[in-house]
């Protein structure tokens, strides 16, 4: 009778276990990161999870030339982005006068990482024009390229910015901050389209994140980037995710007002695809560079699909390709040198 009582009670222990498992894959399918549930309310989501990345690229111990404002910052706060940002998730917002002095779009951003609160007031306080008090949290205002940022420290592993012009956003940030961050809160954009976003994404973004690059001054028509019309409608809602599986696998699916316009832009896609291999395929041999050559892996492993009316690209970018995209990325910061 022991043996058995023992043998029901480790059956019991392995089922618990398995069940705790099961149950934890389901939370993080359903649950935002924190980072984005504190994000208010927007057009767009990005996240990115860095601590992965830079584990699998140890971009964080390649040498890089620091912008000095940059090289200012982490002696002021001793806080390095490349080593101590583990994640961020940043909000995107429409501003109703994309002509006005804050541009098209603003963003509002949490940042979780490792960060000395004492050395990190100072600095925010030295380059802060004013601040106030929401919530027991000091919210620092900082001029910056004509605008505004207000940074707020929320914990000691959470900072949150935002460059809208009124500080509804960063209180907004504050307001779910204090609610604890409950695993199904968070911003409606959330609810609407994370459950869609691919297990194990090291970065995803959802919403209508093609915004910035509208090519009307109203937020509709094609996207324009570095002078080529894209067949994506900016409006259009967009999903995007970077998945390691060996390599870095990359997924854009946007989803069309109809079965034909999601025919019309993967037919847009694949026309684009193909002017790029002609492009490649005719350069010179002498002409082409490692740099080229594994740009053309990139492109030769495009795929484009069209189910109803979603469009979906595929593509494998290889590991070393984001090593060194890491590694000769300049490091700088946005804010002002602390006086």
């Amino acid at each position: 009778m022991r043996k058995r009582s023992r043998f029901e009670l480790s059956l019991l222990i392995a089922l618990v276990v398995v069940l705790a498992l099961v149950t934890a894959v389901v939370l993080r399918k359903k649950a935002p990161p924190e980072c984005a549930r504190l994000l208010p309310e927007s057009d767009g989501i990005v996240y990115v999870a860095l601590k992965p990345v830079r584990l699998a690229t140890h971009f964080d111990r390649t040498p890089v030339h620091r912008d000095p404002d940059y090289q200012q910052f982490i002696n002021a706060t001793g806080f390095v982005f490349e080593r101590d940002l583990d994640e961020v998730a940043f909000a995107i917002h429409r501003l109703p006068d994309p002509h006005g002095p804050n541009g098209p779009v603003a963003y509002s951003e949490v940042f979780s990482g490792r960060f000395d609160g004492p050395r990190l007031t100072k600095y925010l306080a030295g380059v802060s024009t004013s601040h106030e008090t929401y919530l027991g949290h000091d919210i620092y205002d900082i001029p910056v390229e004509g605008r505004t940022l207000r940074v707020a420290i929320l914990g000691y592993d959470l900072v949150a910015a935002s460059n809208m012009p009124t500080p509804e956003q960063i209180h907004s940030i504050l307001d779910r901050y204090h609610t604890a961050a409950l695993p199904f809160s968070g911003p409606s954009l959330l609810a609407q389209q994370y459950s869609d976003v691919p297990l194990l994404s090291v970065a995803w973004g959802i919403g209508r994140i093609g915004l910035p690059f509208s090519d009307k001054p109203d937020g509709t028509g094609n996207l324009q980037l570095m002078g080529l019309t894209l067949p994506f409608a900016a409006d259009a809602p967009v999903l995007a995710s970077l998945r390691f599986v060996g390599s870095l696998r990359l997924r854009v699916e946007e989803t069309t007002a109809s079965e034909a316009a999601a025919a019309n832009s993967a037919e847009s896609l694949k026309t684009l695809l193909s002017i790029f291999q002609t492009l490649q395929q005719n350069m010179h041999p002498d002409a082409v560079n490692a740099s080229d050559e594994e740009f053309r892996q990139i492109v030769n492993s495009v795929k484009i699909d069209q189910k109803n009316s979603t469009v979906v690209l595929r593509a494998t970018i290889p590991l070393d390709v984001l090593k060194k995209t890491l590694a000769s990325s300049p490091q700088q910061a946005s804010l002002p040198a602390a006086p």
